[in-house]
């Protein structure tokens, strides 16, 4: 079991590393950072920034994505994976924002869950993102790095999230889910982690870590 100090320590050398880490996403506000996420799922996030740097650059409402209509919007995310379920989320989402939300993302878990295409972890990225709510998006990066590292060990990203927020100390909560992902996304992959790179070596619990 990890211990608070090195847990401290773990964050420390994080943000020691990269002070204001900022989601890789690319948005102008929290409608078009919630539409990014949704896109995200299953993709990369450079793969989702190519689609939508022109898609953006049109729309940044929902009434404006609801006005350019799905299959307007299936030209610019063809290139992500799942584009069609992913554009009838959208155009869903979007119709639901107007209805029921007057044009706002809500700041709510329940309401951000209940829009269609938005999961647990799209509603951790949203509020934690656009509202700086103390929340941790638990991905195939960060589920990995809490694995592999001994920080949070779980069978599933609900276990590991859990756990991640117990044992962050609140210095660091704010921008521990960035840290965790471009650790793990950039040092801790997932065929061949970069130990030479990795700042928490000396920390970390991986049995098969080398040097």
């Amino acid at each position: 079991m990890v211990k608070k100090v090195e847990i401290d320590e773990f964050y420390r050398r994080l943000a020691e590393r990269n002070p204001a880490p900022t989601s890789e996403l690319e948005f102008s506000n929290v409608y078009t950072l919630l539409v990014a996420v949704v896109l995200s799922a299953q993709a990369t996030d450079v793969g989702v920034n190519k689609a939508t740097s022109p898609l953006f650059k049109v729309v940044d409402s929902p009434e404006k994505m609801l006005k350019l209509g799905e299959p307007k919007l299936k030209d610019y995310i063809k290139t992500i994976g799942l584009y069609n379920t992913k554009a009838k989320n959208v155009m869903k989402l979007s119709a639901m924002l107007v209805q029921d939300h007057d044009s706002v993302v809500p700041n709510d878990r329940a309401a951000l869950e209940a829009l269609p295409g938005v999961g647990r972890k799209t509603a951790n990225v949203v509020l934690n993102v656009a509202f700086g709510e103390p929340t941790i998006a638990v991905d195939t990066h960060v589920f990995r790095v809490g694995n592999r590292t001994g920080l949070a060990p779980g069978k599933t990203p609900l276990e590991v999230e859990n756990k991640l927020v117990k044992c962050t100390p609140k210095a660091w909560i704010e921008h521990a889910h960035h840290w965790l992902i471009l650790h793990g996304r950039h040092v801790c992959k997932a065929r061949k982690p970069d130990c030479a790179a990795c700042c928490v070596y000396e920390l970390c619990r991986f049995k098969a870590k080398t040097v």
